[in-house]
């Protein structure tokens, strides 16, 4: 008998989240039945993601939802083998059973010296989000200018490399000078540090003074209102996030971005990456690719122990990581 970890969400997020909105919870695993596998945990993903959909799609109660690389510690499905490593969606918890049909392998041709870890960044979900955002939201074109906000996390720091594999000048923005060194480190061609500009509408005027062909949005809010200006001629903008609105109470007002949308003659369009499940393997050959080229770099930021979960979510959600926020079991 196994007994499980768990992390739920005792109380809905009123504004932003509190350690106190979680309980850890025991569960006493049953035996496998025929068919089933028994896996732990070895790394679990934070996304900004949780806080709407938990608000959505969660009771009080339930356990916290998000993806995890996990190993087999026990198998009576003969597609799974004790040893193996996967990609589940099972949220946070230390073990659970599975019947193999939500599971994930890794690719055959995935290198022993990359960690596993990349499959819940750059080689996983947000990889593809920025993937499939940039080439089939934004449809960038070589010799275009591409701007990112929350350009120093675990999607907007692959968009802006993935842009300039495309051929195109990439501008982003970030909430700290770490950040901002390390986008420049990457290779975005302008960073810059939105908190500490006088005048973000003039930052970014410096920053691309001919305007933006795609704006890829994690942020939304202020941001977004003030960038939309200054996007060129049929400019596409990717809404993929909305990070700057998930733990507001009293709801904000506007922006109102019709009148540039006309006379820009502008595309804007939201998105969700599950949208391309069918063509995931497609997106993760071409980012593990560019990753073992070296061509797209990774940074994690990784928090140690299941039982910093709710810690690790929280500092993600306040900007705390550069790259991908992970924990470690």
């Amino acid at each position: 008998m196994v007994t499980a970890k768990a992390w739920v969400l005792k109380k809905h997020f009123e504004g932003f989240p509190k350690t106190s909105d979680f309980d850890l919870k025991m569960i006493e695993l049953p035996n496998l039945k025929d068919g089933e596998l028994l896996l732990e945990s070895v790394f679990l993903s934070v996304d900004p993601y949780m806080r709407p959909y938990s608000q959505r799609d969660m009771k009080e109660g339930d356990i916290m939802i998000g993806t995890q690389v996990a190993r087999i510690v026990e198998s009576k499905n003969p597609a799974f083998t004790v040893g193996a490593f996967v990609v589940a969606r099972s949220g946070w918890r230390t073990h659970f059973i599975s019947d193999g049909k939500d599971l994930q392998h890794f690719p055959s041709n995935w290198p022993e010296s990359l960690p596993k870890s990349l499959a819940l960044g750059t080689v996983g979900m947000p990889g593809l989000t920025a993937y499939f955002g940039l080439l089939e939201v934004c449809k960038v074109k070589p010799g275009e200018t591409v701007l990112v906000n929350a350009a120093a996390g675990a999607v907007g720091s692959v968009v802006g490399q993935l842009a300039k594999i495309g051929g195109c000048k990439v501008v982003g923005c970030a909430g700290s000078d770490d950040k901002v060194a390390y986008l420049k480190k990457i290779g975005f061609d302008e960073a810059f540090n939105y908190k500490t500009v006088t005048s973000l509408d003039e930052a970014l005027r410096k920053a691309s003074p001919d305007g933006y062909d795609c704006f890829f949005d994690n942020v939304g809010g202020e941001f977004a209102s003030i960038a939309i200006n200054q996007m060129k001629k049929y400019g596409r903008i990717a809404v993929c996030g909305a990070i700057s609105q998930y733990n507001v109470s009293v709801p904000q007002k506007g922006p109102y971005m019709q009148v540039p949308m006309i006379f820009q003659e502008l595309q804007m369009k939201g998105f969700i990456v599950t949208r391309w499940n069918n063509r995931w393997e497609e997106g993760l050959k071409a980012l593990l690719k560019w990753v073992v080229e070296g061509k797209v770099k990774c940074h994690e930021h990784v928090t140690e122990g299941f039982e910093n979960m709710p810690t690790a979510f929280i500092g993600m959600l306040k900007g705390e990581n550069i790259g991908k926020a992970i924990v470690k079991v």
